[in-house]
């Protein structure tokens, strides 16, 4: 197993925290700076996906001590790159106004489809 389910819960706990922290400071005191540079749906984005991702990792933790034969350790790693990458690329690019950053956007993006995908696929394959 590449990543446990433990790490899997983990993981999703402190990025849901880093998701509330990280969305409270853009609110509060970034605001100013992307309303100016018309990159607050931008930041809010990038913190719901965050959050959702943060929340799908706690699931794929759960399924992974519900099922264990299924191993869902790669859907883990789906899901920590998608944010990485999708939630990653959008915070430089609010922060920078860099904007080719944007074109990497949709690698985590299909992180995140190929995370749900492989999940569901393995629940499908697996007895419950």
């Amino acid at each position: 197993m590449i990543l446990s389910a433990k790490s899997c819960m983990i993981a999703g706990s402190v990025l849901g925290f880093l998701s509330v922290s990280i969305g409270a400071f853009g609110a509060h005191a970034l605001k100013p700076f992307l309303l100016e540079n018309n990159r607050l749906d931008t930041f809010e984005t990038a913190v719901q996906y965050q959050m959702y991702h943060g929340l799908a990792l706690l699931l794929t933790g759960i399924l992974g001590v519900l099922f264990p034969k299924a191993d869902f350790s790669i859907v883990g790693i789906l899901f920590l790159v998608g944010i990485l990458i999708f939630s990653g690329s959008l915070y430089l690019l609010c922060a920078t106004g860099i904007k080719w950053l944007g074109a990497i956007t949709p690698i985590g993006g299909t992180a995140f489809l190929a995370g749900w995908l492989l999940m569901g696929w393995k629940l499908l394959a697996t007895e419950i």
